[in-house]
């Protein structure tokens, strides 16, 4: 491992004066209904939100950390669609890119796609029962975007997606790539969430599609973001020993496994990862740790027991405190600090997307409390 300070920045974004967009995201934009305290299956009314891994990265850096920011993505041309998108408006995020697929007035050729999820309460976990067949985004050709006139004229610091996205389809996954492939070609630092999850690819392929399709994608990574899982299933790095010693918020079988994954992909310039110890779903150790060829291998505060409301999109805040740190050249551990403390206050309010400030995310890095603000 490289013994270089953490402070040193790993990755130099373009200019901020050259680009229209500090960051964007490619992915898909789902109506989240949350039943509150009672169950998906006994509730009567739903609170509801937007969120999606990749967009929920791009609102926490419009709403909590102040940059440009847009989302890639495409939308049922209904009432639902046009819902969706005032809630992205609402969340700061530019929506001059959403593309709008004609509505066929039942949702047989392409619709909104839906994301029930309880937030689980001590015992009982949080459950997601996503309906998202035949989406908009899922028909997302690559062609339907103007990539060069995104990433050339407009100009975009960081581009980000991940896992969830390509693994919505086989047009999805070809679509990823010529974002990446394009982004890098005009300097823009690429981000990717491998974020595993085996109900998008049980009826495609399993573990096998999720690993071939993310190992392909991998090369156009700058930074690389996931836990034990997502390395394990998506790019096929199993470590003995990975997932005891990291449901512990043990790095040790961290540090061998990132020895193994920066070895085969020389082109991550940062890996990161949240470490969760679940005791149950109100209460979780939090922490994050990250790595980079000129830091080496940084670990953030340690905050054991930390009580939670909606665990849902915690790791996403974290990518956008990570992601934010990176971009102001503040270094790794600085970044891994920004994107631990972010991922916790965003865990203490519902919905999928943060509600936190930065001046609320730079007191708890600075080691503030939750006494009373007056």
């Amino acid at each position: 491992m490289s013994t270089g300070s953490p402070q040193e920045n790993p990755v130099v974004p373009r200019n901020a004066n050259e680009c229209e967009f500090d960051i964007v995201s490619l992915g898909e934009v789902m109506l989240r209904l949350d039943p509150g305290e009672s169950r998906i299956r006994t509730a009567r009314r739903f609170d509801v939100w937007e969120g999606g891994g990749e967009y929920n990265v791009a609102r926490g850096l419009s709403r909590c950390f102040g940059k440009r920011a847009g989302v890639v993505t495409a939308l049922a041309d209904n009432e639902v669609g046009h819902l969706i998108e005032n809630m992205i408006l609402a969340g700061g995020v530019n929506t001059s890119l959403v593309t709008w697929k004609p509505f066929d007035g039942v949702g047989r050729v392409v619709r909104n796609g839906l994301n029930f999820t309880e937030r689980g309460f001590g015992v009982r976990g949080a459950v997601g029962v996503s309906d998202r067949g035949t989406t908009a985004i899922s028909q997302l050709a690559p062609e339907e975007v103007d990539w060069d006139d995104l990433f050339g004229r407009r100009g975009v610091r960081w581009f980000h997606t991940g896992g969830i996205f390509a693994a919505l389809s086989e047009t999805s996954a070809r679509t990823a790539r010529v974002a990446m492939e394009t982004a890098k070609r005009y300097g823009t630092i690429v981000s990717y969430d491998l974020n595993y999850r085996p109900s998008l690819w049980k009826s495609i392929g399993g573990v096998e599609k999720a690993r071939e399709v993310n190992r392909e994608l991998a090369q156009f990574v700058d930074v690389m973001i996931g836990n034990e899982e997502d390395f394990t299933a998506s790019l096929g790095f199993d470590v003995d020993g990975v997932d005891a010693n990291l449901s512990k918020l043990d790095t040790s079988a961290f540090e061998r496994m990132i020895g193994r994954v920066s070895s085969e992909y020389k082109n991550f310039k940062v890996i990161a990862t949240t470490l969760r110890q679940v005791r149950t779903a109100t209460l979780n150790d939090w922490a994050a740790v990250g790595w980079s060829r000129e830091s080496g291998f940084v670990r953030s505060v340690q905050r054991p027991n930390l009580e939670i409301l909606d665990r849902v999109g915690g790791g996403d805040s974290f990518a956008s405190g990570l992601v934010y740190g990176l971009l102001e050249g503040k270094g790794l551990q600085t970044a891994i600090e920004y994107g631990a403390a972010h991922g916790a206050l965003a865990m203490t309010t519902p919905g999928d997307t943060s509600m936190a400030t930065l001046a609320e995310v730079e007191r708890l890095v600075s080691g503030g409390s939750a006494r009373v603000q007056r």
